[in-house]
């Protein structure tokens, strides 16, 4: 046990006992599987990474994760990146993340963004959560740069996860940093008190506006599992091609920290 500290220690930046900072540690250009288990240790699983769409790419202000999003692709192995890094288990945990789309970005009808997650099981495309089985909290840029949180939890409409939209007018830029905050609160066995709520920073100064507030979530019926997962997942899609972007295009993710129990 006191080897796998140490080896946490080196690659990730543990900023105190309940707060994780990851941060590239490899130098400008494509990363390798084996740097990435560096970078994000503990994964059971990862897609996208040796399809080759995640490199290491040198800011002004320090490294930064960038994904290439393929044309005419979907999902996290054939368009985008995808797994989950444990964090430990909470029962409250805020994930916040600096995202940037490049200047070309195509939103097509929508794609995936990184959020949190837990559960025995990936509760995710079209595998509902039921309560006992996990669940999921992401989000989504949709249609012209609109936003929105993409949650599965028990009492999900159907088989693929609840939308839960940002103000009207809000719309992602491109080129220009993003602030992510997402804050998961785990509800009581039994009652709807589980929380979510997200929070974007963008503009000149960087403002930040509360956009989902949600109060009443269900994540769990059971106390059996919390939040246990950085769930670092973006592609494009959607269940179909209609989805896919017409061209290529990136975007860069840096910032990134959990915090349990803040």
């Amino acid at each position: 046990m006191r080897g796998l500290v140490l080896y946490l220690f080196i690659v990730v930046s543990w900023v105190s006992a309940d707060e994780i900072v990851i941060k590239p540690h490899a130098i400008p250009g494509p990363c390798s599987v084996a740097q990435w288990k560096k970078d994000w240790p503990g994964c059971e699983w990862e897609d996208g990474v040796k399809e080759g769409h995640l490199s290491v790419v040198a800011r002004g202000d320090g490294k930064a994760f960038r994904v290439d999003y393929a044309r005419g692709q979907i999902g996290p192995e054939n368009c985008g990146v995808g797994w989950r890094f444990p964090i430990g288990k909470a029962e409250v945990a805020q994930l916040t993340y600096t995202v940037r789309f490049g200047d070309d970005f195509d939103w097509v009808k929508g794609g995936k963004l990184p959020g949190l997650s837990g559960g025995p099981s990936n509760v995710s495309g079209g595998r509902p959560a039921d309560g006992t089985n996990g669940f999921s909290a992401r989000l989504m840029w949709r249609r012209d740069g609109r936003g929105e949180a993409y949650v599965y939890h028990k009492n999900q409409k159907g088989d693929y996860g609840d939308s839960f939209a940002f103000p009207e007018d809000f719309r992602f830029p491109t080129v220009a940093p993003i602030r992510v905050r997402m804050r998961v609160e785990m509800n009581e066995p039994g009652r709807k008190n589980g929380k979510l709520y997200v929070w974007i920073a963008m503009g000149e100064p960087m403002t930040e506006q509360l956009v989902v507030s949600r109060t009443n979530m269900e994540w769990r019926s059971v106390d059996a599992f919390a939040i246990d997962s950085l769930y670092f997942e973006t592609f494009h899609g959607g269940s179909d091609k209609t989805w896919a972007p017409s061209r290529p295009c990136w975007a860069e993710f840096s910032g990134v920290k959990v915090a349990t129990d803040p």
